[in-house]
């Protein structure tokens, strides 16, 4: 068996997966890393990437789509793999995660398609009509140590929360206070409470790691993802992250949400979208 991390923050102790055989890597999904009872969709997808990023020949994530099937619980996991295609530039490889019920029968709980090179290697030519996100500076957004009455709060238990360090855009966050805007907005800066840097792997976390824009719409309760296809575009420089999502559309129930990862270079590093299920609270 091979141990598969680098690092050695929290977040790369709570991502390292166990190759077993090859293709076949052993999990745990901490407990720290749920929103309520489920495990955030955002960490698995970061474990997913790291079990790919240990099967695959190439090393940073291009683009990955999971299809989350069943809500995961922290507690032991396996991820199986298979390479599809290799590449000199690119290769391709599919991931699953199960879990086990208390029969003893698996559980599927997402699977995932990625394709994988080397960001280093890309071409430095930019054309671009993206901007960064008009976000006020870091002192004067709202987190855990905002003025009472102020501190955004997510319904539920958040785990989470105490392993991210987010500040959110006073005007997407109306709906911790009872006021939401009414529109499906939601920016903010982001960090790992613990310090650790950005880099690839980490942005398939950051993408899915802000309250979700159904809040600043007047929902509450839980929203779910479906499916969440992530580009990684750039690796980050060191310091905070400024994320926006977007919804422009909630009907029947779903709602997509679109992200922006903005890094301290003003580079665009990462591009999301992801279709959510919105399940009102009562």
């Amino acid at each position: 068996m091979a141990l598969v991390t680098i690092g050695n923050s929290e977040f790369d102790r709570d991502t390292a997966v166990t190759r077993r055989t090859p293709g076949v890597y052993d999990a745990h999904l901490s407990a720290g890393w749920t929103i309520i009872r489920a495990v955030n969709g955002g960490y698995l997808l970061a474990l997913m990437g790291r079990a790919l990023g240990d099967a695959l020949p190439h090393p940073d994530p291009l683009s990955v789509t999971a299809h989350y099937l069943t809500a995961s619980v922290p507690g032991p996991a396996v991820i199986r793999t298979e390479v599809v295609r290799t590449g000199r530039a690119m290769s391709t490889g599919t991931a699953s995660l199960v879990q086990f019920a208390d029969d003893g029968s698996e559980v599927e709980r997402l699977r995932v398609l990625a394709t994988y090179g080397d960001l280093g290697a890309l071409p430095d030519d930019v054309r671009t009509t993206a901007k960064p996100p008009a976000i006020p500076p870091y002192e004067l957004c709202l987190g855990p140590d905002s003025a009472p009455g102020e501190r955004p709060a997510i319904p539920g238990s958040t785990a989470i929360a105490d392993r991210l360090n987010i500040r959110l855009d006073p005007a997407t966050a109306g709906w911790a206070v009872g006021a939401p805007s009414g529109k499906g907005e939601m920016r903010g800066w982001f960090g790992l409470a613990d310090g650790r840097d950005p880099d690839p792997l980490s942005l398939l976390l950051t993408v899915d790691a802000l309250p979700p824009t159904a809040f600043e719409m007047g929902l509450s309760g839980w929203v779910p993802t479906v499916e969440l296809t992530t580009h990684i575009r750039h690796r980050p420089a060191p310091g905070p992250l400024r994320v926006a999502i977007t919804t422009r559309n909630l009907a029947g129930g779903f709602l997509e949400e679109d992200a922006e990862v903005w890094d301290a270079e003003d580079r665009l590093v990462a591009q999301s979208r992801q279709l959510a299920r919105a399940v009102q609270a009562g």
